[in-house]
């Protein structure tokens, strides 16, 4: 079974998407199989990847409006072991056309049991909006992690999307847990991101992550030449620190679940690209 990562906080420009995209490029560089679903309508961890799907390509609005299997949406990437359910921005329009459907908020859940076994983490970037996508994400997620700006605005919203979580792990997906807390944006010369630093790990302590993601010009510059930023400078403080990162939550999986690599290697053999 795969472990399966939401990256998910309701305020736009914090960093969701940058995260999303480099920890699972990042998990992918370790030889880790990994799967980006793309569930924002913004599509940007789709095009951060180099991917534009053509206008009949199967995306992820097909597999959470129309129930279509998410195998048929999978692209690969240039990372070895980093595959991609891209987005397109016709997922805008699920919140409507989800309203009256039964079994809405475990779309993704169910269609993700396909895979599960095949990969040994799936990422989803979410909305930044606690919208029906979101909910999807959450129901299917194992963790979710939390990417927060060094800036007191960013922190405002952290309380409601703890409510959020909680009453998505009382209501639909009792598994939930948090992954944790990560800092983005950190700049090390401005003393609002240290004390934003102290205040926040003052109250959560080990919930949030020790490497914190800094300012960084290059990763900025990635998306915009359709790369993660380890195949863009892989020497950049930001690609240092998404590496980090991932290495920091493998080790977690392998002390959750210790067969997780030997059971995707075995499933991948068994059943070859599906793709």
């Amino acid at each position: 079974m795969a472990k399966i990562i939401a990256v998910s906080n309701q305020k736009g420009g914090v960093g969701k998407t940058t995260t999303a995209l480099n920890l699972a490029a990042c998990l992918a560089a370790a030889e880790k199989r990994t799967l980006l679903v793309d569930l924002d309508p913004q599509s940007n961890a789709t095009s951060g990847l180099g991917i534009q799907p053509q206008p009949d390509a199967k995306t992820t609005y097909d597999v959470i409006v129309e129930e279509v299997d998410i195998r048929e949406t999978i692209l690969h990437t240039e990372l070895k072991f980093l595959d991609v359910a891209p987005a397109n921005q016709a997922l805008a329009g699920a919140e409507i056309e989800l309203v009256s459907a039964i079994g809405r908020e475990t779309r993704i859940k169910d269609a993700l049991e396909s895979v599960n076994s095949y990969y040994e983490f799936i990422v989803i970037d979410c909305p930044p909006t606690l919208s029906i996508l979101t909910v999807n994400a959450l129901t299917a997620a194992h963790s979710v992690l939390i990417p927060l700006q060094c800036e007191y605005f960013a922190m405002e919203g952290l309380s409601q999307l703890m409510t959020t979580t909680s009453l998505i792990k009382k209501k639909l997906n009792p598994e939930l847990k948090r992954e944790g807390i990560l800092l983005t944006m950190y700049d090390r010369r401005n003393n609002l991101s240290h004390q934003v630093e102290q205040e926040i790990r003052g109250h959560f302590a080990k919930e949030v992550f020790d490497v914190v993601i800094p300012r960084n010009v290059k990763l900025s510059e990635a998306p915009s030449h359709g790369k993660p930023i380890i195949l863009y400078d892989i020497s950049s403080p930001g690609a240092q620190a998404y590496l980090q990162l991932a290495s920091q939550i493998i080790k977690r999986a392998s002390v959750e679940n210790p067969s997780i690599e030997q059971n995707a290697r075995s499933e991948a053999h068994k059943s070859g690209e599906f793709v």
